[in-house]
């Protein structure tokens, strides 16, 4: 069993010196810092507190405590499904975390065909193909429109020329970036967390429209599920109100991830001052779950 305790202690310290020369291994992410500790076996991690409001506000403290905490909730109610790095959650932006080499591939479940991207599913129908990331889809599909299964469209995350390649699953195995046995894994685990993902959200009235899942090895070489899973940085959820009043008028439904709260934030005029006004109603039904 980890202690806990010995971890914590380094909390404080951390977050006092995170500017400073630390004397301990520093890795710096997109979303947060990250220090190899003496044991040179654990990592912590100190979640982002910008994150997804870098290009437009000074500070929101409190959209980093609910991208942590929501990837605690999922992290806690997808253990039986696959292991993951979390270890303890001592504060609302701190997360301790096992250390672990991410996959050179990130996995993206997709349960409708949307998107607007050169890469995104409807963009590639919409162009006339139907052999898309190694599935045939049928003939007659609508932008938005539920898929008939959830599909796996894995994408490189990192590699000179390769962040998001678009790849095949068979590919993902013949250009050696996980073995054929771990992939196997990979896959049915992430089925089953988008899955659970699917079940929640319905429950709360909302349908979940895609995620992104990363994976990583132990020092051991076991498989984990690590990053975040089912938050506004990982995941699409439309409301299913929103959902039907577009599918109706062919349009777009309004999208609760990291650019539809950006966007709340900014319209509420709030640039990080002081106090930040109350989430929408919608997600405060996802913070309330734990």
């Amino acid at each position: 069993m980890i202690d806990h305790s010995i971890l914590v202690e380094f909390i404080p310290q951390a977050i006092l010196e995170i500017e400073l020369d630390w004397p301990y291994a520093r890795g710096q992410g997109k979303a947060r810092e990250s220090f190899s500790l003496p044991d040179a076996r654990r990592v912590l991690v100190v979640t982002d507190r910008l994150s997804a409001f870098d290009r437009v506000l000074t500070a929101v403290p409190f959209k980093g405590q609910v991208l942590n905490e929501l990837a605690a909730f999922w992290f806690e109610r997808t253990a039986d499904v696959v292991p993951n790095h979390l270890m303890a959650v001592p504060d609302p932006n701190i997360s301790l975390v096992r250390e672990c080499e991410p996959l050179p591939v990130a996995v993206i479940v997709r349960g409708y065909i949307t998107g607007a991207t050169k890469t995104s599913l409807w963009t590639l129908y919409e162009a006339g193909e139907r052999h898309i990331y190694g599935y045939s889809l049928p003939e007659g599909l609508c932008k938005n429109d539920a898929l008939p299964e959830p599909l796996i469209t894995p994408t490189t995350k990192s590699g000179p020329g390769q962040h998001d390649e678009r790849l095949t699953c068979a590919e993902v195995v013949e250009r050696g970036f996980v073995d054929a046995a771990s992939w196997d894994i990979v896959q049915s685990a992430a089925l089953q967390v988008f899955r659970h993902g699917q079940e929640i959200a319905q429950a709360a009235g909302f349908l979940l429209v895609d995620t992104k899942c990363e994976f990583g090895r132990a020092p051991d070489g076991a498989l984990m599920l690590i990053d975040e899973a089912h938050t506004p940085d990982s995941s699409r959820f439309w409301t299913e109100e929103d959902f039907a009043q577009t599918q109706r008028s062919s349009g777009e439904p309004e999208q609760w991830d990291k650019e539809y709260l950006r966007l709340w934030y900014v319209r509420q005029g709030y640039r990080g001052e002081g106090e930040p006004p109350a989430l929408p109603s919608e997600v405060s039904v996802f913070v309330s779950w734990w």
